[in-house]
């Protein structure tokens, strides 16, 4: 359960004597949670958005209805890449996501439902609500696709260090409101008697000098006989906070959250320094694992017991073969693998008479060992 679903679930449990105050405070943090997580969980998003997914048959790629579902609409009002989009947003900001099939072959991302749990039986859903539709069927573990993101480092992160940060921001949100205030005095000089007709024309007075200095770059006012004003703003002894102090601290929630889910802070911030290994540790650590978790799900739930079947996903680590050139050409001149099983590790259906061995530099084939065939002439 994720924290925007635990907080649900709590819904129905707050005391009735709770304060106003007590629930402002929950929903402020619950606003800096979502505003750290939101930068990484769609930077995972998009990423996995780009997914290609293939349907194979004895290792060759077909083409069915779902392979046009999956890479191309998964519903009406959706393409695919708007739909893992969203898909993966959801598992990682709520832990979890059920996608279930239509009766009309529609994929839907259900917005909420109820999830029974069994010990011996397959689990069933109920109260599925799609865009303010409720299903009324029960819908059976095996008909739906269900990922569990299963990052309990991220839930209790979240869980439990970001009121520390809720205080350090609230704080320094009131540093810079004092620091940057207008404070002034306006002093005077009468004599006589101060009645309520005085105090109003002065008071007009000083509403409009804070009137003139807050809404003009440049403000030239009038000054009265017998008053005298005096500006205390920035004088010596005030601490000036910059507002980078503001952003060092929303940079400190992205990174935190970023190194929980496994992407490299450079990557996720643009830095163009180690671009290539930051993108190789997010493919290995972060993507893959993903890409794998929804893999596993669509090849039980769709392929189920097909031996010669099953669902393929390439992703942003499809390899580039140039680079990888001079690692093939050793690995297939040593004899050590052929080419069909390069082609499966590069993600590329076999080729007739891959399977077949080659060894040497010039690729001699192994019942041609020795080099050369000797000539009846040579012989003599």
């Amino acid at each position: 359960m994720g924290w925007l679903s635990y907080f649900k679930s709590r819904r129905n449990e707050l005391d009735v004597n709770v304060e106003f105050e007590d629930l402002s405070k929950m929903y402020d943090m619950l606003y800096l949670k979502s505003m750290a997580i939101d930068k990484s969980a769609e930077f995972l998003a998009r990423s996995f958005a780009s997914t290609e997914f293939r349907y194979l048959e004895n290792g060759k790629s077909t083409l069915n209805g779902w392979t046009r579902i999956l890479n191309r609409s998964p519903n009406r009002n959706q393409s695919a890449t708007s739909f893992w989009q969203k898909v993966i947003y959801k598992l990682i900001t709520e832990n979890e996501v059920l996608i279930v099939l239509s009766d009309d072959n529609q994929l839907l991302v259900a917005d909420s439902y109820i999830h029974k749990k069994y010990a011996l039986y397959g689990d069933t859903f109920n109260s599925v609500v799609v865009q303010n539709y409720q299903f009324k069927k029960t819908f059976k573990a095996e008909d739906v696709l269900f990922v569990e993101y299963n990052n309990n480092k991220l839930s209790w992160y979240l869980d439990t260090l970001f009121s520390d940060y809720q205080r350090l921001y609230v704080r320094i949100l009131e540093a810079l409101e004092r620091t940057n205030q207008v404070r002034s005095v306006l002093k005077t000089k009468a004599n006589g008697p101060i009645d309520d007709e005085m105090v109003k024309k002065w008071k007009g007075y000083a509403d409009n000098l804070f009137k003139a200095f807050s809404s003009k770059s440049i403000a030239i006012v009038p000054m009265m006989n017998g008053l005298e004003y005096e500006e205390l703003t920035n004088k010596v002894g005030a601490t000036n906070l910059s507002v980078d102090e503001l952003k060092r601290l929303k940079r400190q929630f992205e990174d935190d959250i970023a190194e929980l889910i496994g992407i490299p802070s450079t990557l996720l911030h643009s830095a163009v320094a180690d671009l290539e290994s930051s993108q190789k540790a997010f493919n290995d650590y972060c993507l893959n694992p993903l890409i794998q978790k929804v893999e596993d799900e669509l090849n039980a739930k769709i392929i189920k017991d097909s031996e010669n079947s099953e669902i393929k996903l390439i992703g942003l680590s499809k390899a580039n073969l140039f680079d990888l050139a001079t690692n093939i050409d050793k690995l297939l001149s040593s004899g050590a693998f052929n080419r069909n099983e390069i082609r499966k590790e590069l993600n590329y259906e076999p080729i007739p008479d891959g399977d077949e061995f080659y060894i040497t530099k010039n690729y001699e084939h192994e019942s041609q060992k020795g080099g050369e065939k000797e000539s009846g002439e040579d012989r003599n």
